[in-house]
């Protein structure tokens, strides 16, 4: 459509130069005493838009000529530009690939490219950041070559440069600056330092997911449990992990802090502070419930622990777990009151093969001086105790079956069974 209408418009003007200039009578006179010259009007004309032509490319030339210093400053700028940019790409592919002497060189390289334009030009509109990148990067290679000073004296210089940048660039330069500082300081077992500095970005820049990666591992390296567990948490939130890698992470910082609990008190407090997803987890139940009870912690708050798992009791257990909760249960003689012991024997009736239910019906009534239904679970157990769970805690759990018959014996004077059962006993505690 464009094509069409210019080729109207040229043929508008050929049409009306042709009128115009074909039948023009009209002439140009020139007196010079004593002379006269006439010309045409349209040679006049002609001659005008020569002049015209002529004069604007002289004019155009002359402003070419005196340009040509300024184009080669300006064309050694550019030249100084490339090389810097290209200096920064050098460094980022040398840092990259683990060439860290390279990429420090490089990183200088490109701070020299900068000072000399900045110098002779002035400072091009992304100096500044330029400049903070190349400091980073070299700040980065003496990191890697473990030059702490080389490192610390790039630091400064990429802060001081990163305040000269300007607008979005400013923020997050500097927040790309401090996140590598604390990588170093992680990396230089500072984990309080490392801390530190992450909570200095802000409460927006702090919950970012590499700040928060961050702040996990600083609060694992400085033993603060309860702030890597509420870090993890937000991670998982964000989707930084994937369920089961969050789940295992959490179940191993809850277990520490279960674990160093000083007393009772402490222990409840952690416990108070889980999730109730948390709560439910068989491991941490188990767990928090063993060192309740070493705490010397009352029985009714390990029974309210234990009671959602022993719903679960057994297909919702593992083959270790359930093996985990017999044990607990019977680590002290009152643990299993009247209540509990009705529910075992209930499960026992459903489950009326299950070696772990008669060891655990067998100990209850053991410590209720119930010496006949003692007798009779515990001897039904014993046997299949570790064929029910090939595990470390089955053994110890045989022994004390084992253990438990040969008092039981001792008692109705059966001397040669009591021994029986002391040298199975011994047999399991050796092996």
């Amino acid at each position: 459509m464009r094509a069409a209408l210019w080729f109207l418009a040229l043929f508008g003007l050929a049409v009306a130069s042709a009128l115009f200039a074909g039948n023009n009578q009209g002439t140009v006179s020139l007196f010079y005493p004593p002379y006269r010259i006439d010309f045409s009007l349209n040679f006049v004309l002609l001659v005008l838009f020569l002049a015209f032509a002529l004069l604007y490319v002289a004019l155009q030339a002359i402003q070419g000529l005196f340009d040509i210093s300024q184009q080669a400053r300006r064309w050694r700028a550019q030249q100084r530009e490339r090389n810097m940019v290209q200096a920064l790409l050098d460094a980022m592919t040398h840092f990259a690939s683990g060439r860290f002497v390279r990429a420090k060189k490089a990183s200088l390289v490109s701070l020299a490219q900068e000072k000399s334009l900045s110098q002779s030009q002035g400072a091009v509109p992304v100096s500044a950041s330029l400049r903070s990148l190349s400091h980073l990067l070299a700040a980065d290679s003496a990191h890697a070559l473990q030059d702490k000073a080389d490192r610390e004296h790039h630091l400064q210089g990429a802060l001081q440069a990163v305040q000269e940048a300007k607008g979005a660039q400013q923020a997050e330069l500097q927040v790309a600056i401090q996140l590598r500082a604390v990588q170093w300081q992680l990396d230089d077992r500072d984990p309080l330092g490392a801390l530190e500095r992450v909570s200095n970005l802000g409460p927006g820049t702090g919950r970012r997911t590499k700040a928060l990666r961050l702040k996990l591992r600083a609060a694992e390296q400085a033993g603060l449990h309860q702030e890597a567990l509420h870090t993890t948490r937000l991670l998982a939130k964000h989707g930084a992990f994937s369920k089961e890698a969050a789940n295992s992470l959490i179940r191993g910082l809850v277990t520490q802090m279960i674990r160093q609990a000083k007393d009772a008190p402490a222990l409840e407090q952690v416990w108070q502070e889980l999730d109730a997803s948390e709560k439910a987890t068989p491991d941490l139940a188990l767990e928090a419930s063993a060192r309740w009870l070493a705490l010397g912690g009352s029985n009714q708050q390990v029974q309210n622990w234990l009671f959602p798992l022993w719903q679960l009791w057994p297909k919702g257990l593992t083959a270790e777990q359930q093996t985990q909760l017999v044990e607990v249960l019977t680590l002290k003689p009152d643990t299993v009151d009247e209540t509990w012991l009705a529910r075992i024997e209930a499960s026992l009736q459903l489950h009326p093969r299950d070696a772990l239910l008669d060891y655990l019906t067998g100990m209850a009534c053991f410590n209720r001086s119930l010496w006949g239904k003692a007798q009779k679970h515990l001897s039904a157990a014993a046997p299949r105790l570790v064929a029910s769970s090939a595990t470390g805690a089955a053994f110890q759990l045989q022994r004390r079956a084992y253990w438990t018959l040969a008092q039981l014996a001792e008692q109705r004077n059966d001397l040669s069974e009591a021994n029986a059962f002391w040298r199975k006993a011994a047999g399991k505690m050796g092996g």
